[in-house]
Formats: C-alpha cells, structure tokens, sequence
C-alpha cells in the first residue's frame, strides 16, 4: 500500500515568509505553493528582448518593466504569481510593506513551455482577467514565430490577435510600444 503525503494548506503571511527565505519561487494558490518551472535559453533571451524593446519607451511616459522575479497578487482569487513580464503604465502600487509584489499591471506577458501552456491559456488568463488595470496580455511561443495577444475592449470583452510572422509588429496599446516580432525574437530562431 502506498501512503500519500498530506498537503500543507499555507496562510498568506506564512507563504511571503517562506518566500523570502527560499532559494525557490512559488506561485500561491488556494493556500498551496506551487513550485515555479525553470526556464529555457530561448524562454530567457525573450524575456530579455522583450526587456530591451519595451524599456525605453516607457521611460518616456515613467512606465515601468518588471521580470518574473517580482511577484504578481490578484486579490479576487488571492493568488500571487510571477509572470515573465509585467508592464505598468504608473508606479506601481503595492501589496504590504516591501517592493516585491505589485498590484497594476496593464499588460502580462508570458513566455510559453510544454509544462505551463495549458495553465497559462486557461485557468491564468481567468485569474489575470480579473485585475482592472489589465488591458493586454501576451502569449509568446519560443519555438516558432507566434505570439497572441489579448486586448481587453470599452465593453470589458477580450479579443484575440495573432501574429506569426517575422515581420508582423506587436502593439502594446496600453503602452504606446510597437515591436517588431523578428526583434522579440532575435537569438532564438534561425
């Protein structure tokens, strides 16, 4: 007979604790932490693309860019998560006390994998859906040109684009930025 481990259901001030300490990020889910995935070189060199492409349009307008080290809280499901990047049209507003965790995101991107495509798709996209200040969000393939971005309408309804060519340009509305999909893309396909 096998004996099954029973699961810790965590407080949210026992999760913050644990994270501060850990050496390991977890997202926080129903009082679950959920160990984050790794990621690839192709995941990492988007990230970073994205980084150096978006950065210093938002200077212009004191924009800010945050990578997945800084926490993310929804507080209709009260989940914290990290996304691959979190643009702010503003400074940020923040949960607690400290500078890890934001609150107004108005556009979410996420970089695609094998072990997060369906959760990114579906149950995230509900969560994310559910912050006001989000009007975009942004899924990226690493492995073939093709992004799909998520706008959020005046009628609160989100619409879906597509791109999938090198020389297709995604708009962030939200934030007055335009990128050249063979840019985002740059080091990672050939």
């Amino acid at each position: 007979m096998v004996a099954q481990l029973a699961q810790k259901t965590y407080t949210i001030t026992e999760y913050l604790e644990i994270e501060t300490q850990g050496e390991f990020r977890h997202e926080f889910i129903n009082g679950q932490m959920i160990p984050m995935a790794g990621g690839t070189t192709n995941h990492n060199e988007i990230i970073t693309n994205l980084c150096l492409l978006i950065k210093p349009s938002l200077r212009q307008h004191k924009g800010k860019i945050y990578t997945e080290n800084v926490r993310l809280w929804i507080p209709e499901y009260s989940i914290f998560t990290y996304p691959d990047v979190m643009v702010m049209a503003e400074e940020p507003i923040y949960y607690g006390e400290n500078k890890t965790t934001v609150t107004n995101p108005i556009a979410l991107m996420e970089v695609l994998s094998n072990s997060t495509r369906d959760y990114d798709l579906g149950r995230k996209f509900e969560y994310y859906r559910s912050l006001e200040s989000l009007q975009e969000y942004v899924l990226i393939e690493p492995e073939k040109t093709l992004i799909m971005i998520y706008r959020r309408n005046n009628q609160k309804k989100w619409l879906l684009d597509i791109l999938d060519t090198s020389t297709d340009i995604l708009q962030l509305e939200s934030a007055k930025i335009q990128m050249l999909l063979s840019d985002i893309y740059e080091g990672v396909l050939s």
